[in-house]
């Protein structure tokens, strides 16, 4: 000990420099143009477990076939080639499950994102072709869907003998204040064909005024805002004519009662009262001039909004979706049957039971459904008379629909139906989940085609499960 403290002998005690006034700490800096060498490929920065591997897993066992027949560019001949459907499906189908709807954000993460390079492989990807692939394929992913089923209750994991249905009410990619009067679009069109006019004078007369670019894309978003008040101006010609239906039904009906209780009168000097016309006129129809085909509908918070009906049909063992369907018709009464027929025709047998709540009870559909050998589990409405039991049949009650007030009064029937919510909402949930809030595109075929999007990759998750248990 004396002899190291020889070493250091003479030399004053040394502290901590404190830090003085403003003097900047040391910090280690980014230095961004340093040359490196990195020996490294997508394959290697892509973890083994990653999702994304088993996304593109599935996509390999899909037949896609469809798709490339539809290629023209072929070996032998001329032409630029394109992407491999596989790697659209598969970035769909990951942006799906990671909540991503935009095709903008789609092919920025591919720029971005390892995981969507990955899938990429080195394929170019831009916005327009994403967008335009994810609509423009939606019988193929019908065939998907039905396909990814079927593989399910082949190997025992679902099955049609109990599926549960419900809709879900999703925003329309149109405002409320887009919704015009026919009135009002005849002005909006007339606006629409003189802009159109304008600019293709404009184009003749003085070439030099704008970049042929930026003329062209003026042209296109006239003649775009033409078609579209054109559309809507047809939706509010065929429903001011269903209108019309409507009303002359309800006064022939106002007719036939008038008659009744004048034939059912003693004889006497009081002349018949008239018919009365109807105290709650219609108001006149409007539609949108952004999406035609929407229609404002009251959504799950109270509020009122443009919006399309989804529906979703699942089997209650997996919870896997074997049937969609979207209208833009804002009620879900008297959509069991034709959902349960499509699920027939997909699939060559029809369910054995079909659960739904209560906004799907017509009548109509639970008689139908009956006949067709189909157990209907959904909840009887409350009588207006409180003293009737809602469980015994009515004496103008059909064969079908009699036994199912019959049945719903059950304690076996009644869980049962319990499978339901287990079922159909966590299926809207799921959907809810991956972003499935507000359509980005406009018309039904569109947005059926986004809704078969979420169910295929629903089936997806639900087959990582099934493979992992």
């Amino acid at each position: 000990m004396a002899k190291d403290a020889g070493l250091f002998e003479g030399l004053e005690e040394q502290a901590a420099p404190e830090r003085i006034g403003g003097a900047a700490p040391r910090l280690r800096t980014a230095e961004r143009r340093q040359v490196e060498f990195r020996a490294v490929s997508l394959e290697d920065l892509v973890a083994a477990d990653h999702r994304v591997r088993l996304v593109w897993r599935f996509v390999e066992g899909l037949d896609l076939s469809r798709l490339a027949a539809g290629l023209k560019a072929v070996e032998g001949r001329p032409g630029h080639p394109p992407a491999d459907p596989r790697i659209l499906v598969a970035l769909w189908l990951y942006a799906t499950v990671e909540g991503v709807a935009s095709a903008r954000a789609l092919s920025r993460l591919c720029q971005e994102h390892v995981a969507y390079q990955w899938l990429c492989g080195g394929v170019g990807m831009n916005a327009k072709s994403l967008a335009d692939f994810r609509v423009g394929h939606g019988d193929v992913l019908e065939e998907l869907l039905v396909d990814s089923f079927a593989a399910l209750i082949k190997v025992g994991a679902a099955s049609l003998d109990r599926v549960a249905q419900d809709g879900v009410r999703v925003r329309a990619s149109a405002g409320a204040a887009s919704f015009r009067r026919h009135a009002t679009l005849e002005e909006c069109r007339e606006a629409a064909a003189a802009a159109v006019r304008e600019l293709r004078m404009e184009a003749e007369h003085d070439p030099a005024a704008t970049s042929r670019r930026q003329a062209a894309a003026q042209r296109r978003a006239a003649r775009d805002r033409e078609q579209r008040v054109a559309a809507a101006l047809a939706v509010t010609q065929t429903l001011h004519a269903r209108q019309q239906e409507r009303a002359a039904r309800r006064a022939e009906r106002a007719f036939r009662e008038a008659s009744k209780r004048a034939s059912a009168r003693p004889d006497d000097d009081k002349p018949d009262d008239p018919p009365k016309p109807d105290a709650r006129p219609e108001r006149e129809p409007r539609a949108s001039t952004t999406d035609a085909e929407a229609r404002v509908m009251k959504m799950a918070d109270g509020g009122f909004r443009p919006a399309y009906n989804v529906q979703f049909a699942s089997d209650t063992l997996s919870g896997a979706v074997a049937g969609v369907s979207a209208d833009n018709i804002g009620s879900d009464m008297g959509k069991m049957a034709p959902m349960n027929d499509e699920l027939a025709a997909r699939y060559g047998r029809r369910p054995g039971q079909h659960l739904v709540d209560g906004g799907f009870a017509k009548l109509d559909d639970i008689e139908a459904l009956e006949q067709a050998g189909v157990t209907v589990y959904a909840p009887v409405p409350t009588p207006r008379d409180k003293s009737r039991d809602r469980y015994v049949a009515q004496p103008d009650d059909p064969p079908g629909v009699a036994a199912w007030r019959q049945r719903m009064g059950t304690d076996a029937a009644k869980a049962i139906y319990k499978e339901r919510a287990a079922t159909a909402e966590w299926v809207n949930a799921q959907a809810r989940n991956r972003g499935l809030k507000q359509f980005l595109v406009r018309g039904i075929d569109k947005v059926k085609t986004i809704a078969l999007w979420h169910a295929l990759t629903h089936n997806m998750v639900y087959s990582w499960r099934l493979a992992e248990a």
